[in-house]
C-alpha cells in the first residue's frame, strides 16, 4: 500500500517532525548544577525517600535514585540537546522487481528466430518456469521485500510513524562505520572494492552520503557517537519485546559503543560480546588485527526469543586434549596413536571415539553409595555421590558405560554421543574470502556471520531490518532463510550492489512445514544419518548419562542451519522493491505555517544565493559536442514568480537567458520547469537553463520538447555534486563545475509477427559526466554494470520486466543451477543489449533505466505510439 514515485506531486498526507527525547541519567559524582538536565528528577526522588511512608516506598524510591546516578558514557555535545527531530517523511516505491517475473517474461513474446533456442531453454511451453524448477518464498499477507534508499533516522522513523511497524521488527544488524573516516567508509563506484581515506579519485560525490558525512562526522568521534546514539533509539522503537539488535564493530571504537547500547538499552538487557575471526592478514608493525565484535542486547532479556546454536562435528579436532581414545569392533580399548591424533594415518575401520568422562557429582549423598563393579566395591569421594542411582549405575554397567580410571570409575563417553558443540561467543571459522563469499563492497560482512545471528534470534517469516545496507549481506542471509527483510543505505552504489546480487541469487529451497502459510509456518527437520551412521539431518540426538541410566530414549537437538532441501526445486528471490524518502520538491504546495513559509523561503534564498556565487566564479556551462557557453551580468531577477537568475550569454551574439535551480536536496520536477518556461517565454528570454543536482523522468521529457510545447527551447545542465562538499575536496576546479549528463540512447526495433506487433528495445549507449575528470563522453550499451526495462510504464513507478547485466556475470549463479534446463544463449541474452520481443501493454509507454558506475540512474522514457 505504500505510494508510487509517480503519486509524490499528489500526495497530501503529509506529517510533522518527530521529536524523540533522550533518557536523562545523571553523572556519578551526582553533580547537581543548573546546567545537569536530570537535576530536578534527582531532586524528586530524594524528596520520595524522605516522604515515603512504608520502607517498601522509600526503597523503590532509593532504587530511582541509585539507578539514575550510575556511570555513563559522556561526550561532546551529549548534553547539548534534550531530543533531536527526524523529519517524517513518507517512502516512495522507485522500482518493483521479481526475479520469476522477468524470467518469464523472456520466454513470452518471440520472434521466429527466437523460437528455437526459446523453447529449449523453457522445456514444455505449457507450463511456466516456477512450475518446472524455479520458486520464491511467499509471505503471508502479500509481504514484499524492501531496499530503501536514504538517512537511516528517516526511514526508521518513517516505519514507525507512517506505516506503523514500531514493535514489529524482530531483529536488527546495524553494521556502522567503525571509524570516522570519509573515504574509507563509503565505496564510490560499483567495481572499486579497494578505497583509500583522502585519495580524491576514490572520493565519492553522493549528495546523500555528502550530506550525511558532513552532518555526522563534524566533531569526530563526539559526532560518531550522537549519529549511532539516535539511530539505536530509533531501533529499540522498532525491536518487537522479544528482539534483538545486533552492533558489528571493530576494536577501535567497542568500548564506546557497548557504553552506548548500555544507555540505549539497559545493561541489563545485554546477552553476548560475540568475537568472530576476519581475516588471517599480518600487521607489520604491531599485532595483527583479526577480529570484529558484535554485540549483542535484547528489547527486554526477560522476553528474548532465543534459538541455540550448533556447530556439528564429525570428529574431534586434532588438538582435542579429551577424545584421545578409542574402542574397536572387537571390543577392545585403546589410546590413539601419536599419528593417529594428527589424523596422519587413518583410524581403525569401525572404531568409535570416546573419552573418560566424570561420574560422580559434588555433594554428599544421603543413601548407601556402595557399587560393586568388577567384582569390587567402589564408593565416590567424601562430599561427593554417583551421578545417578545404584540402580542406573547397574544399567550403564550393563550397557558398557563404566570404565576404571585409576582406583576409581568414568563414565565412558562416545564422540558419537553428541557430535555437535554449542556454539560460544568465539567465531573462529569466519575468515572472509575464499570462493564462497565474493566481496561485492569495500566493507563486507561474511554470509555466516549473519547467518548465525539470525538463526539465533528470528523464525522463519520474521521481520529483518538492515539500517546500513552495505553489499546487502544482510537481506541476502535473510532471503536464504524465508526471513522477510527491509535494508537502508544512503549510498546508491551499495543499493546498486545489493540489487544485482539478490535478483540473480539462488538458494536451496527449503521444505515448508505448512505451505499455506509460507515460511512462517517453519521449516522441515529430519533426522538422517549417512552410509557411515553419521548424523548429516537437522535432528539429532543427544545421548547423556541420564538417558542411559534411566533407560529413555535420548533427547534431540535441532541444528537450524540444517533444514531439509527439495534437490529438484531451485530457489530464486522473491518480489522485492527499491523505495526511497523523498524531500518534498519546491513546487509543492506549501505549508500553512507562516513560520514555515518564511523559513523556507531563507533556505531557498540561501541556496540561491550560493548557485550565484558559484556561476560567477566558474560561469562555463559546457553542452553536448564539447561546447559551451559563458555566462555573465548573472543576477536576480527584479520581480519573478519562478525563475532563480537571469544572465547574458556571450558566446556570439549577446543573448539574454532564463535560469531556474533545482532543489537542493532533490530533483527537478516538471511543474518547476513548465512555471520556469513560462514566465521566461512571456519576458522573452532565448533560452531557459535548468540546473540542478537530479531530475525527474517526466521533467527531462518537457526539457526535450520544451520549445514546442512552451515556445521556449530549455537546456538541462547537471551541477556536480562537488558544490556540495565544500572544504571536503582538496582541489576543485572550479571553471568545470557545470555539465551536461545525457539521456540512454535507446532504438526500438518493430516487427508484425501474425496479427500482434512486437517490440524490441535496443541499448544504444549513454553520455556520461565524469565528476574526476570533468569531461563527457559516450559509452555504448555494452559497457554499462546494468540496465532495466519496464515494458508497459505507468509514469508512477518503475516495473522491472527484463534485467540485463553486461559488464558483468551477474546470472552465473542461475547459470550454473539451471545449465541442464537452459540453453547456453539465454545467459547471453541476459547479458547483451537487446531485450526481449514483447507486445505493448495498457499504457502503450517502455521506460529504460541504466545503472552508472557511480550506482546513479538514468531514465528515458518511450511512446511505442510514436515508434510505430
Amino acid at each position: 500500500m505504500r505510494p508510487d514515485v509517480g503519486t509524490q506531486a499528489q500526495f497530501k498526507k503529509t506529517k510533522a517532525p518527530k521529536t524523540y527525547r533522550y533518557d536523562s541519567s545523571l553523572a556519578p559524582a551526582l553533580d547537581f548544577d543548573s546546567k545537569n538536565p536530570a537535576r530536578e528528577e534527582g531532586e524528586a526522588a530524594i524528596r520520595e525517600v524522605l516522604d515515603a511512608k512504608t520502607l517498601e516506598g522509600a526503597k523503590a524510591a532509593a532504587a530511582k535514585l541509585k539507578g539514575l546516578s550510575k556511570p555513563f558514557l559522556n561526550w561532546a555535545g551529549k548534553a547539548e540537546r534534550l531530543s533531536f527531530d527526524v523529519p517524517t517523511l513518507p517512502l516512495f516505491v522507485h522500482e518493483r522487481l521479481s526475479t520469476k517475473a522477468i524470467l518469464e517474461t523472456i520466454k513470452g513474446h518471440r520472434s521466429d528466430k527466437q523460437i528455437d533456442f526459446m523453447d529449449d531453454l523453457f522445456g514444455d511451453p505449457r507450463h511456466s518456469i516456477a512450475d518446472q524448477v524455479l520458486k520464491s518464498y511467499e509471505h503471508r499477507d502479500k509481504w514484499v521485500n524492501r531496499m530503501v534508499l536514504g538517512d537511516s533516522l528517516v526511514v526508521m522513523n518513517s516505519l514507525i510513524h507512517y506505516e506503523g511497524l514500531g514493535g514489529q521488527v524482530q531483529m536488527i544488524y546495524m553494521d556502522p562505520p567503525y571509524g570516522v573516516k570519509f573515504g574509507s567508509n563509503f565505496q564510490p563506484f560499483v567495481r572499486a572494492r579497494e578505497v583509500k581515506h583522502g585519495d580524491d579519485e576514490d572520493m565519492t560525490r553522493e549528495p546523500e552520503v555528502i550530506q550525511a558525512y558532513r552532518d555526522t562526522w563534524e566533531l569526530g568521534p563526539h559526532s560518531y557517537l550522537t549519529y549511532l546514539r539516535d539511530r539505536l533509539l530509533l531501533s529499540r522503537e522498532l525491536l518487537s519485546e522479544s528482539g534483538s539488535m545486533f552492533v558489528q564493530i571493530g576494536d577501535e571504537n567497542a568500548h564506546h559503543v557497548r557504553e552506548l547500547l548500555d544507555d540505549v538499552f539497559g545493561e541489563e538487557n545485554f546477552v553476548s560480546s560475540i568475537v568472530f575471526q576476519k581475516t588471517g592478514g599480518q600487521s607489520p608493525t604491531h599485532l595483527s588485527a583479526i577480529y570484529d565484535t558484535i554485540l549483542w542486547y535484547a528489547k527486554d532479556k526477560s522476553l528474548l526469543k532465543f534459538r541455540p546454536a550448533f556447530v556439528l562435528h564429525p570428529n574431534p579436532e586434532p588438538s582435542d586434549p579429551n577424545y584421545i581414545h578409542l574402542e574397536l569392533p572387537d571390543g577392545t580399548l585403546r589410546s590413539m596413536t601419536p599419528e593417529e591424533r594428527r589424523r596422519e594415518v587413518p583410524l581403525p575401520a569401525g572404531a568409535k571415539i570416546f573419552r573418560y568422562g566424570p561420574i560422580t557429582s559434588a555433594g554428599a549423598a544421603s543413601s548407601d553409595q556402595t557399587f560393586k563393579f568388577d567384582g569390587e566395591s567402589f564408593r565416590p569421594q567424601a562430599n561427593s555421590h554417583w551421578k545417578t542411582s545404584i540402580d542406573g549405575m547397574k544399567a550403564l554397567a550393563a550397557k558398557g558405560r563404566i570404565l576404571r580410571s585409576g582406583k576409581g570409575l568414568a563414565y565412558k563417553l562416545y564422540w558419537d554421543d553428541f557430535a555437535a558443540e554449542r556454539l560460544s561467543n568465539i567465531w573462529t571459522d569466519t575468515q572472509s574470502g575464499g570462493f564462497n563469499d565474493p566481496q561485492l563492497y569495500v566493507v563486507q560482512t561474511t554470509t555466516k556471520v549473519i547467518q548465525r545471528c539470525l538463526l539465533m534470534a528470528t523464525d522463519p517469516g520474521d521481520l529483518v531490518l538492515d539500517p546500513t545496507c552495505g553489499s546487502g549481506t544482510t537481506a541476502y542471509v535473510a532471503e536464504s532463510w524465508g526471513r522477510r527483510w527491509m535494508t537502508v543505505d544512503t549510498s546508491r552504489v551499495p543499493l546498486a550492489l545489493a540489487r544485482q546480487r539478490l535478483l540473480t541469487a539462488t538458494f536451496p529451497f527449503y521444505q515448508l512445514r505448512d505451505e499455506s502459510r509460507g515460511p512462517a509456518g517453519g521449516l522441515v527437520y529430519k533426522r538422517r544419518q549417512n552410509r557411515k551412521g553419521s548424523e548429516v539431518g537437522g535432528i539429532i540426538p543427544h545421548v547423556t548419562l541420564k538417558s542411559i541410566a534411566n533407560n529413555e530414549l535420548p533427547d534431540e537437538e535441532v541444528l537450524f542451519d540444517r533444514p531439509e532441501e527439495s534437490a529438484d526445486v531451485i530457489r530464486i528471490s522473491g518480489p522485492f522493491t527499491v523505495e526511497a524518502t523523498i524531500p518534498t520538491p519546491l513546487d509543492w504546495e506549501e505549508s500553512e505555517s507562516a513560520s514555515s513559509k518564511t523559513s523556507t523561503a531563507t533556505e531557498q534564498g540561501s541556496f540561491v544565493d550560493r548557485m550565484l556565487e558559484v556561476l560567477r566564479k566558474s560561469p562555463v556551462l559546457h553542452l553536448d559536442g564539447r561546447k559551451s557557453v559563458t555566462l555573465k551580468n548573472l543576477r536576480l531577477p527584479a520581480k519573478t514568480l519562478s525563475l532563480s537568475a537571469e544572465g547574458v550569454i556571450v558566446n556570439g551574439k549577446d543573448k539574454p537567458v532564463a535560469l531556474v535551480f533545482g532543489p537542493e536536496n532533490g530533483a527537478v520536477s516538471e511543474k518547476l520547469i513548465f512555471e520556469a518556461a513560462k514566465e521566461a517565454n512571456v519576458k522573452g528570454y532565448a533560452t531557459l537553463y535548468v540546473i540542478g543536482f537530479a531530475i525527474q523522468a517526466n521533467a527531462r521529457v518537457l526539457i526535450e520538447k520544451c520549445e514546442s510545447i512552451v515556445g521556449i527551447p530549455a537546456i538541462y545542465i547537471q551541477a556536480t555534486p562537488d558544490l556540495m562538499m565544500g572544504d571536503l575536496l582538496k582541489n576543485m576546479r572550479s571553471s568545470q563545475i557545470f555539465s551536461v549528463c545525457g539521456l540512454p540512447e535507446i532504438k526500438v526495433h518493430s516487427k508484425k509477427d501474425g496479427k500482434e506487433t512486437l517490440h524490441q528495445v535496443e541499448l544504444l549507449g549513454f553520455d556520461v559526466f565524469d565528476p574526476v575528470s570533468m569531461d563527457v563522453g559516450h559509452r555504448g550499451g555494452d559497457d554499462v554494470p546494468a540496465w532495466f526495462l519496464d515494458t508497459n510504464y505507468n509514469d508512477l513507478c518503475f516495473h522491472v520486466s527484463q534485467a540485463f547485466f553486461p559488464r558483468t556475470s551477474a546470472w552465473d549463479n542461475l547459470k550454473k543451477a539451471l545449465k541442464s534446463e537452459y540453453s547456453a544463449e539465454v545467459w547471453e541474452h541476459l547479458a547483451g543489449t537487446t531485450s526481449a520481443p514483447f507486445a505493448a501493454g495498457e499504457h502503450q509507454k517502455i521506460a529504460v533505466k541504466v545503472i552508472d558506475d557511480r550506482g546513479n540512474e538514468l531514465l528515458v522514457v518511450k511512446d511505442l505510439k510514436a515508434a510505430k
